[in-house]
């Protein structure tokens, strides 16, 4: 079994300094062969009179006890996790929401407004009045109206209306599915998908997406609120890979999804008492912190913190011998570290009341202590630096530059150094133009299920030899950061003729003396909505609506629940959405046909599910110049 792409997670992997440490990988292994109903999601134990399987034969059972056939419980299945997908990424953006409140009051004293611009633009968009307001008194406003998102009102979501085109706002409330409320929404979908509640599976999935619009709002006020509180992020160099780690310091790991603890690690490590404290416990480089996964994106895109690994390989990141404490939040953080931790010096180190794992050490964060609390954890990080055993560091001399940090507003200045009063006309000029012939987000995971990092790298190569501009977040930008396909060099090898004038046009407009780099780094997961602000902001300036721009998504090695819920509105949002791994909905006939064909007659955007990367991404093509043949332009 091929695990993985990277050469520095392979080199981990088989110089394991401890022979006999399982992986995630050994785990899948250890499962195989999974349950083919489970697979299709043709199983269903949502009440007691089950587990209940229906045949995908004709030979079986064809409804559960309670009547449900398999339409009803594989849509009931889809709903149910995108309410999970909605409930985290909600707790997350409700977390940062109460911070800033605290903060704006002086209860938070670690954490202050940072971005009075973003501030202002969202205070705007809400319709929140400006007039005679401080900052703080403005933060407080917006933090209430961002908090009033997650209980049920009457009206629809401001962050989901202000942020999406009017057409799209019509096509939601035409099919009743504008949301009014984030956990509200949560609290809908799993109670329509209980037992003996929707049985009509088509009216099961219009409330999933429902769901998923909430979905939505909530990782837009994450991104805002993350913002304002820590700067809107701007291209800046970093690097990836485990060589990041080093040997002669405290090597320092944040790890999960929220920001408000990462940044006061990093924050923390600055310090010179602790940086003083490090050495005199014989770590001469000081305190070396890195990220893993999301928080690893939001401290790189900000503060140049190297990206040392993704979610799926997190646990090669302790084999290495070299990590001193790995603190994670919540969110995509294994329990599986415990183990690996046991066998070496690595401390893990949780902080979130909700989020514990068994033998970690547990320091909980809070945002009135934020920055002592973050001290104590560098305590904990030295500690167990004095422990470390020299003979079991191995890490891999492997890196490779990246630059990071394109938000929206770096992406529209950038493009104004061309065209300083129509900074969009620059690049609808170039997708006319075919220079650009479409855009594609990449987004979501790395999956055991294929070779790591394999999907993302056969697309890129493919869909940037026509000219397709390509944004990236989380773990799929891990990837391409890892590979080396977030630099100008990349574009210099990769790109065709036309998307390598405009990235080299632009990139020297900025003053880098060169093109922009290939792929273009938007944030984490949350940060999705960054990238639909932008075709929003173009389909706007068209007075067009989203599901006529040749924007497509791809998330080609999804994992958890929360991409579910990603992928859902990037259709709902009108975009041609691929995923990579056939989702649990193959058991259902007309839910596969729903989501891949149906809902493009109600939405515009639909789904493709095709595991082979190079058909996906001829098929992403495809569904790019059938929107660029409907505007007229050459295809």
């Amino acid at each position: 079994m091929q695990r993985s792409m990277d050469r520095g997670t392979l080199e981990v992997l088989s110089a394991a300094p401890i022979p006999g440490l399982k992986t995630v990988w050994d785990r899948y292994e250890a499962q195989l062969p999974q349950c083919g109903f489970g697979e299709a999601g043709l199983c269903c134990r949502h009440c007691m009179q089950g587990p209940c399987r229906i045949s995908p034969f004709e030979d079986g059972p064809q409804i559960g006890v309670c009547g449900a056939n398999a339409d009803v419980m594989v849509a009931r299945g889809i709903m149910r996790a995108i309410a999970a997908g909605t409930a985290s990424h909600g707790g997350h953006a409700k977390h940062m929401a109460h911070t800033l409140l605290r903060a704006a009051r002086g209860e938070a004293p670690d954490y202050s407004v940072a971005d009075e611009t973003k501030l202002k633009t969202v205070a705007e968009r809400l319709g929140i009045a400006q007039d005679g307001k401080s900052a703080n008194e403005l933060a407080e406003a917006v933090a209430r109206a961002a908090l009033e998102e997650f209980s049920e009102k009457e009206s629809p979501l401001l962050w989901a209306v202000k942020t999406v085109t009017e057409g799209r706002i019509e096509k939601f409330r035409k099919l009743g599915i504008v949301p009014t409320g984030i956990d509200s929404s949560v609290a809908e979908a799993m109670h329509r998908s209980t037992y003996g509640v929707d049985s009509d599976p088509v009216n099961i999935l219009l409330g999933a997406v429902k769901c998923a619009i909430a979905d939505y709002t909530a990782c837009h006020i994450a991104t805002d609120m993350a913002d304002i509180l820590f700067g809107t992020p701007s291209p800046l160099k970093t690097s990836a890979n485990l060589g990041v780690l080093r040997k002669d310091a405290v090597n320092v790991a944040v790890h999960g999804h929220n920001p408000l603890l990462s940044e006061m690690v990093v924050k923390a490590a600055e310090a010179p008492e602790m940086i003083e404290k490090a050495r005199k416990a014989g770590a001469e480089g000081g305190i070396n912190v890195v990220g893993i996964c999301c928080t690893g994106n939001e401290v790189m895109m900000r503060h140049r913190i190297p990206l040392a690994t993704s979610s799926v390989s997190q646990e090669t990141a302790l084999m290495t011998g070299a990590v001193d404490a790995m603190v994670v939040d919540y969110q995509c953080v294994m329990p599986g570290l415990a183990a690996i931790s046991e066998c070496l010096h690595t401390t893990i180190v949780t902080t979130m009341p909700i989020a514990k794992i068994p033998g970690a050490v547990h320091v909980e964060f809070t945002e009135e202590e934020a920055l002592s609390k973050a001290k104590e954890i560098l305590e904990v990080a030295i500690e167990a630096f004095q422990k470390r055993d020299p003979s079991k560091v191995k890490i891999p001399e492997v890196t490779s530059e990246a630059f990071a940090g394109f938000s929206t507003e770096a992406i529209v200045y950038a493009l104004s150094l061309l065209n300083k009063e129509d900074p969009l006309k620059v690049l609808i000029d170039q997708i006319v133009e075919g220079n650009i012939y479409g855009i594609c987000l990449f987004a979501g995971c790395n999956t055991v299920k294929v070779p790591q990092d394999a999907n993302y790298l056969k697309m890129i190569e493919t869909l940037v030899k026509r000219n397709v501009l390509v944004l990236a977040t989380g773990c799929a930008s891990g990837a391409f950061a890892r590979h080396g396909f977030m630099t100008p060099e990349a574009t210099k090898e990769y790109a065709s003729d036309g998307l390598k004038a405009v990235l080299t046009a632009v990139g020297e407009a900025a003053g880098l003396g060169g093109p922009l780099p290939l792929v273009l780094h938007m944030g984490s997961c949350v940060d999705n909505s960054r990238a639909v602000d932008v075709a929003v902001a173009v389909a706007n300036r068209l007075g067009t609506d989203l599901d006529k721009l040749p924007v497509v998504a791809s998330a080609p090695e999804p994992v958890t629940e929360k991409a579910i819920a990603i992928g859902t509105w990037a259709v709902a949002s009108g975009l041609p959405t691929h995923v990579g791994v056939v989702p649990p909905v193959i058991g259902s006939k007309l839910v596969t046909q729903v989501l891949t064909e149906g809902i493009k007659d109600l939405l515009g955007g639909y789904f493709i599910v095709e595991p082979d990367p190079e058909k996906a991404a001829d098929r992403l093509l495809l569904a790019i110049g059938e929107r660029r043949k409907a505007l007229g332009l050459n295809v």
